[in-house]
C-alpha cells in the first residue's frame, strides 16, 4: 500500500507544509494557504486523506534537499510520552517487578525535538545521551473518556520519534524523569506524517533503531502491552485530546543505557528510526553550542 507522506518544512526561510515524493516536494502551502495555514489545520478539519487525494497528481516544486524538515506537527497542545510498553522494555530495568498494571507517562514540549536530518543535540550538562526510537500517534479527532472500541477513529496519522534523552537527569527528582527528557533539541520526530486509514496499517509494525547502521532496537508494536486503543483511551482518561495532539507509544529494548558498557551518543554518531509503511527518521548527533570539548 502506497501512503502519502505529509512534511512541514523550511524553504528558503519560510515555514511550509507539503506532500514529499521521490522526485522531490510537493509545495502545498503555495497552493492551500488560503484553506489550511499548516498541517495542524488539515488535521484538525479531518483533511489530511482528501488533501492526498487532491494533491496525489501535482509536480515537486523543488528537491529535498532543498528544505529543512520541521517535526510535522510544529505547535502541537500536548505531546505524551510512555515509558515503559515491550516486555523486553520492562525485564531491562531487572528490579523484580512485574509488568506494570498502567502506563508509565510523561510530558515532553516542543523544542526538546528537531526534524529529519538536523542535529539531536548532546546537551553540555551530560555526556549519558541516549537514543529511544518509538512510533507515534498523531490525534485527528478531538475526546475525553474515549471509548476503546473507537479508540482508532481519533487517529490522524502516524510518525516516528528518536525520544532521545539525557540519562542521569532522569533520576534528579525522586519520581520525575521531565528534565531529562526536555533539554531543546534533544530529540527528533518525522519525518513526515503518514495518514492513518486502517487498523491493519499499525497493528503489528516492525520497529528498529540503528546507530552507525548497527541495529540496536528491533521489535512490533503487536507486542506492546499496551497497544494503540489503550493508550487514546486511558489518556484521555485524564485530559482531552484534540487535533495535533502527540503521543509517543513507548520504546523496545536495546537503548544505550543497557549495554555493559553503555554505548552513549556521541558528536558525529548517527541514529536512525525505522518503520514499516512510516520510512525512516535520520539525525546526527552535535554538542551544544559552547560545550567543552
Amino acid at each position: 500500500m502506497t501512503h502519502a507522506k505529509f512534511a512541514s518544512f523550511n524553504h528558503q526561510g519560510v515555514l511550509k507544509y507539503g506532500l514529499i515524493h521521490d522526485d522531490g516536494v510537493v509545495d502545498l502551502s503555495a497552493r492551500y494557504a488560503s484553506k489550511w495555514d499548516s498541517l495542524l489545520q488539515v488535521i484538525e478539519q479531518g483533511s489530511l486523506n482528501k488533501l492526498a487525494d487532491d494533491a496525489g497528481g501535482l509536480s515537486a516544486d523543488f528537491g529535498v534537499d532543498e528544505i529543512e524538515f520541521c517535526i510535522p506537527v510544529t505547535r502541537p497542545e500536548k505531546i505524551l510520552c510512555v515509558g515503559v510498553n515491550y516486555p523486553a522494555r520492562n525485564e531491562e530495568y531487572k528490579d523484580g517487578q512485574e509488568a506494570p498494571p498502567y502506563p508509565s507517562l510523561f510530558p515532553r514540549f516542543a523544542r526538546s525535538f528537531v526534524g529529519h536530518g538536523q542535529g539531536i543535540v548532546r546537551a553540555a550538562a551530560s555526556t549519558q545521551f541516549d537514543y529511544e526510537g518509538e512510533v507515534v500517534l498523531v490525534i485527528g479527532k478531538a475526546g475525553r473518556h474515549i471509548p476503546r472500541d473507537t479508540a482508532l477513529e481519533h487517529i490522524a496519522a502516524v510518525t516516528l520519534c528518536n525520544e532521545a534523552c539525557l540519562r542521569d537527569w532522569l533520576r534528579h527528582a525522586k519520581f520525575n524523569v521531565t528534565q531529562g527528557k526536555n533539554f531543546d533539541s534533544s530529540g527528533s520526530i518525522g519525518p513526515w506524517l503518514v495518514p492513518y486509514q486502517s487498523e491493519d496499517q499499525i497493528a503489528d509494525i516492525r520497529l528498529t533503531t540503528t546507530v552507525n547502521g548497527e541495529l540496536r532496537q528491533d521489535d512490533r508494536t503487536g507486542r506492546m502491552m499496551f497497544d494503540f486503543r489503550y493508550l487514546i483511551n486511558y489518556i484521555s482518561t485524564f485530559t482531552t485530546l484534540v487535533p495535533g495532539d502527540i503521543i509517543v507509544t513507548g520504546t523496545p529494548t536495546g537503548a544505550g543505557a543497557r549495554f555493559d558498557p553503555p554505548k552513549w551518543l556521541v558528536p558525529g554518531d548517527v541514529v536512525e528510526v525505522s518503520a514499516e509503511g512510516i520510512g525512516s527518521l535520520s539525525n546526527t548527533v552535535v554538542d551544544e553550542e559552547g560545550s567543552p570539548s
